[in-house]
């Protein structure tokens, strides 16, 4: 069985290849997005009228931090499963 976190999956084919990148650029996009949400929250802040919709930008930008290990754990275990059928015969 192969092992997660293994470096070897991301380079298995080509369609682990494209998938591993695919998830990088969600994870970027996720990463990018949580920050800038703490950003515009922060700055929000300094307006007291402003300060719920500051806690909400604050909130989303949690719920992205959450995502991205989320996306890591899901993309690594797609990976060990990819194209894992080739030994399916010999661990039956």
């Amino acid at each position: 069985m192969t092992q997660l976190f293994h470096h070897a999956n991301r380079q298995k084919s080509e369609r682990s290849k494209r998938f591993y990148a695919r998830v990088e650029m969600a994870y970027t996009l996720v990463d990018f997005t949580a920050a800038m949400c703490f950003v515009i929250g922060s700055v929000l802040f300094f307006w007291p009228t402003w300060e719920t919709l500051a806690i909400w930008f604050f909130v989303i930008g949690s719920v992205c931090f959450a995502v991205k290990p989320t996306l890591k754990l899901w993309r690594e275990v797609k990976l060990a499963a990819m194209d894992d059928n080739k030994d399916l015969s010999e661990r039956l």
